[in-house]
């Protein structure tokens, strides 16, 4: 008993000794600024949107809906959430081993011996055991499950994040379907119209069958592609019914005219890109976590040592509760290590630093993904704003292309492949503008997404 007191002592003296490698936060080097900023892109943040609700810069009442019904019908938001409380339950668990386990007993017996004959025995006791975390074991334990939840905690922002993101890209492409259906649909009866017209020309003898079989070719290509976006846009709705949880049966979003107009994203300095992506926390927090299993791995070479003490009654008839039947018992204490197991500790410490190794090639490798990923959509933003631009000259021309072709046409100046090469052009030009329309909502909110949601000045 006196060793193994000595053990003991000997043991609280160390009991500061740290087991896992000394651990800081990364900070890999990130560049000065970002190379693509441009009008659409400056580096300065802005006071107009908040971290939180960042779809709040499109002006959209709609989109602001669905966001909100996001946030309680999402199945896997839900499951981010549920993993999450995993994660934090796994770490309450942890740090329970710090505090002494204690249990209570009751027994009641009846025996018969020769000697003694029949008699009953009744027990009522509790005891307690307690590890000594000499070698900071539970405490690196607890450590990792608390980096864990950490890690867990920044899943479920990167999740929700991605989820409104992915919310927002399907949204603004179902109202980009929605322009391409009322320009094909305006185009339809406006073709219509031309059908007619030439019907009536051939009619007179101004016009030939070969006019009139070009009108209707045209016409009912443009009708095909009409459908075509309509079950583009039933799709879009349904996709969006399903990250908003209902039914895409018993879903529908009524239709709007226009596309609203890509808001100025404000990308601000590289540096705050590592503390605002979940995923880069996320990783951060994980490194953490394998670093504190290194010491659990490491505590496994010293010595464990643990007591246990109970105390209660005990009685063979007749009263228990009594001073005569008291009971009590300290230990065992027990101090147990290993001397030889084949290699198995010095493989779980070789393994403790490779999963810590892969952590760290994990955190870098996502460090440079954020960075990419935010070059990306700068570039996006940026050209795609000024591709709109020469896209609606571009629309313009058409427009007056049309006009001049169709009066030729009905003056006898001009054939009507003529009219139909200029109308041919013109939707496609039309279509065009509405797509990069669409592109430069879609580069937006992947360019929020890419800087981990909102922003504000400070």
């Amino acid at each position: 008993m006196q060793k193994a007191s000595l053990l003991i002592l000997a043991g609280l003296g160390l009991a500061g000794c740290s087991m896992p490698p000394a651990y800081a936060p990364p900070t890999p080097a990130a560049p000065t600024a970002f190379r693509d900023t441009g009008p659409w892109t400056p580096a300065a943040p802005a006071e107009t949107v908040s971290n939180g609700a960042w779809w709040a810069a499109f002006k959209d009442p709609t989109l602001d809906g669905l966001e909100r019904r996001l946030e309680t019908g999402s199945a896997d938001l839900a499951a981010a959430l549920a993993r999450y409380d995993q994660a934090r339950a796994l770490a309450r668990q942890a740090a329970g081993a710090l505090l002494p386990s204690v249990g209570v007993l009751a027994s009641a017996e009846r025996q018969r011996t020769p000697a003694n004959g029949r008699f009953d025995t009744t027990t009522v006791s509790a005891s307690a055991a307690y590890e000594f975390d000499l070698w900071a074991r539970i405490r690196n334990l607890v450590a990792a499950g608390k980096a864990d939840a950490q890690a867990s905690a920044a899943d479920l922002a990167g999740v929700r994040l991605s989820l409104q993101a992915q919310l927002a890209d399907s949204y603004f492409a179902l109202r980009g379907a929605d322009a391409q259906i009322a320009v094909l649909g305006s185009t339809v009866e406006a073709y219509r119209q031309a059908l007619d017209l030439t019907n009536r020309r051939q009619a007179g003898g101004a016009a030939s069958g070969l006019d009139t079989g070009r009108a209707q070719t045209q016409l009912a290509a443009t009708q095909a592609q009409y459908e075509q976006a309509v079950a583009d846009r039933a799709l879009l709705e349904h996709a969006i019914a399903v990250l908003v949880g209902e039914p895409a049966s018993s879903f529908s979003l009524a239709a709007a005219e226009g596309l609203s107009d890509a808001p100025v994203t404000p990308v601000g300095a590289p540096s705050t890109l590592l503390q605002r992506r979940p995923d880069v926390a996320a990783a951060e927090r994980r490194m953490a976590a394998a670093n504190a299993r290194i010491g659990v791995a490491r505590a496994a070479w010293f010595p464990s040592v643990t007591l246990a003490a109970a105390g209660g009654y005990q009685s063979n008839g007749g009263e228990l509760l009594t001073a005569a039947n008291h009971v009590w018992a300290l230990g065992p204490l027990a101090a147990a290590l290993p001397l030889f197991d084949g290699g198995v500790r010095k493989a779980q410490v070789a393994r403790s630093r490779a999963v810590f190794d892969e952590t760290a090639a994990g955190y870098r490798q996502t460090v440079l993904d954020a960075f990419r990923e935010v070059e990306d959509q700068m570039v996006l933003a940026n050209r795609l704003a000024t591709a709109q631009g020469r896209q609606d000259e571009a629309v313009y021309a058409a427009v007056r292309t049309t006009a001049l072709a169709t009066t030729r046409y009905r003056e006898g100046a001009a054939s009507y492949l003529d009219v139909v090469t200029a109308q041919t052009a013109e939707l496609q030009a039309r279509r065009e503008a509405l797509d990069l329309r669409t592109r430069r909502l879609s580069a937006s909110v992947d360019l929020i997404r890419a800087l981990g949601g909102g922003w504000s000045a400070s």
